[in-house]
Order: C-alpha cells, then sequence, then structure tokens
C-alpha cells in the first residue's frame, strides 16, 4: 500500500495548480478502511486563501466521509532533500490523531518514513479542549 500511496501523492502533485509559487505539493491519505484520499495545493491571487495539499486531501476525506486515517505522502519538486507539510498542515493533521506514518516523499518516488507525532512534538489537540 505504501507505494501506491507514493505514486498517488505524485500523481497528485502534477494536478496542482500554483501560478504564483510554481510550487506544487500533492498529497495521498490513507484511510483505515484502506481508501486512498488524493489533494494538491490550490493557490490564489489573495495569497491567504491559498490551500495545502495536505489540506485539501483532509478536506476532500471528510466531505467523503472519513474521520480516521493512518498514513500521509507528501510530495513537491525539490530533490536534493526531504520536505514536510508545513506547520499548519501539520496542526490540521494532529485533529484526527498523532498516530500517523508520514512519508515525505521526493520527485523520484524515494521517501523517508516519520510520524506526526515527531513533525509535531508537544501538540495542541482536541483532548486538550476535552480536559478545560
Amino acid at each position: 500500500k505504501v507505494t501506491e500511496l507514493v505514486s498517488k501523492c505524485l500523481q497528485a502533485r502534477d494536478l496542482a495548480y500554483c501560478p504564483y509559487s510554481r510550487f506544487p505539493v500533492g498529497a495521498a491519505l490513507l484511510t483505515a478502511d484502506g481508501a486512498i484520499v488524493t489533494g494538491c495545493n490550490v493557490e490564489n491571487a489573495s495569497y491567504g486563501l491559498t490551500v495545502c495539499a495536505e489540506r485539501t486531501a483532509i478536506q476532500r476525506a471528510v466531505a467523503e466521509g472519513h474521520r480516521q486515517f493512518t498514513a500521509i505522502a507528501v510530495t513537491c519538486d525539490i530533490k536534493d532533500r526531504f520536505v514536510g507539510p508545513c506547520g499548519a498542515c501539520r496542526q490540521v493533521l494532529m485533529e484526527f490523531g498523532s498516530n500517523w506514518t508520514v512519508y515525505l516523499t521526493k520527485p523520484d518516488g524515494t521517501f523517508k518514513e516519520t510520524n506526526l507525532h515527531e513533525l509535531l512534538p508537544l501538540a495542541f489537540s482536541p483532548e486538550h479542549l476535552a480536559k478545560n
């Protein structure tokens, strides 16, 4: 399933709408029931309204009824190092649990496996609100 997830994030990157930054990003989520939902970044002339690939994938997945996820693969066009999600995306992913596997993927399909807890230590999560 990892190979398919990585392949889907690369395909999603090719669909990115990024006329301003020219920085395409793709993401592919693996749901707890085995479905794969993809997303790409979608920019806007009003820059603050741009949506990252990871958040696009989450929003699509939620709209399709998914709430539990086990992994995400993300990619961009940077070839010489692995690049992780931005801080906002890490926080959005954390909304749906901290036990995710994250595959940081280069354009050639090689990837580094990490996890959301490592990418966002000491995170604020829904559990904190339940304690108030």
